[in-house]
């Protein structure tokens, strides 16, 4: 068994190299890859593609990367919580690919399953379809959309153990388990790692054949984007 255990997220993105394409775990602020955030603010590593759901807010997850200009494109279903995101892309520093989050979803689970694209009938008609292959499919117009893969996926799961396997628990599992897949390198932080074996095999979200890097996170803020109480 090779023991893919790393000490801390600054040995585990130690060569993420300038333009690289990552993908960056996590469903709003939940699941988030926070403590390979704030490594990669310490490298000053710039010219970088993002491929994540979300842009952060600005004071929290990719948002901070976008405030040092690491970031030199986004490919991103919801970005609406980070005014400097809107700032530079309405002032042209910032390249954007936005799309349906089903169609985000997909993209990158094909780029980890292997298959180079696929045909769905979300954004025929709109903005979204420009210069992309139109089909028609019983009577019903599909667009066809490419795989989505990453030099690096970065995740944060809830578990793993030291051959990389990970349990993600509840939102965390909307996009991290399929970018795991879908990366050349996968890099995992988890908030509790376990021996191997103790990990219940049926439980296991991610095989750790898809993981290269695994470490034990810390300080974990886990915040929330829009807090809503009741008196």
């Amino acid at each position: 068994m090779i023991d893919k255990l790393v000490k801390n997220a600054d040995e585990a993105v130690r060569d993420i190299h300038d333009n690289a394409v990552l993908m960056l775990g996590g469903f709003g602020l939940c699941g988030i890859p926070e403590n390979s955030i704030a490594a990669l603010l310490k490298t000053g590593v710039k010219g970088l593609t993002c491929i994540s759901n979300n842009a952060g807010v600005d004071d929290f997850g990719i948002g901070l990367m976008l405030k040092t200009r690491q970031v030199k494109k986004m490919i991103s279903s919801y970005v609406g919580e980070n005014a400097e995101f809107e700032r530079q892309l309405l002032a042209g520093e910032l390249e954007v690919d936005l799309m349906p989050q089903g169609t985000l979803a997909e993209r990158i689970r094909a780029g980890g399953a292997g298959i180079p694209a696929f045909f769905t009938p979300a954004g025929y008609g709109t903005e979204v379809a420009e210069g992309k292959e139109v089909r028609e499919f019983d009577g019903k117009k599909y667009l066809m959309e490419s795989w989505l893969r990453a030099d690096f996926a970065i995740v944060k799961a809830w578990k793993g153990d030291s051959a990389g396997n990970l349990v993600f628990k509840g939102t965390a599992r909307n996009f991290n388990p399929m970018m795991a897949t879908a990366g050349k390198i996968t890099i995992a932080e988890v908030e509790e790692l376990v021996p191997l074996g103790e990990l219940d095999p049926n439980h296991i979200h991610t095989p750790g054949i898809f993981v290269q890097r695994i470490f034990q996170g810390t300080g974990y803020e886990k915040r929330i984007e829009q807090r809503t109480v009741t008196s």
